[in-house]
């Protein structure tokens, strides 16, 4: 019988004839699988764009650059 074939019923009636030590071998590896599929399917975070584009702000005082921002919206 192919992998694909065997019910989920099938296969826990075939880990349970397992001996303890070979469970758990068997849980960890499949919690790898789960946590490998998990990070290939993960959302980015907004965190990552942290200090994207720092070196265009370099040499530039930020609350110098907010004050200009704000009397520019007093036209």
């Amino acid at each position: 019988m192919s992998p694909s074939a065997m019910t989920y019923d099938e296969l826990l009636m075939k880990v349970q004839w397992l001996d303890p030590v070979e469970q758990l071998r068997l849980l960890e590896e499949l919690a790898v699988i789960v946590r490998h599929r998990l990070v290939s399917q993960r959302h980015h975070s907004i965190l990552e764009l942290q200090g994207l584009g720092k070196e265009i702000w370099r040499g530039i005082d930020a609350q110098e650059y907010v004050d200009q921002e704000r009397a520019s919206w007093n036209g």
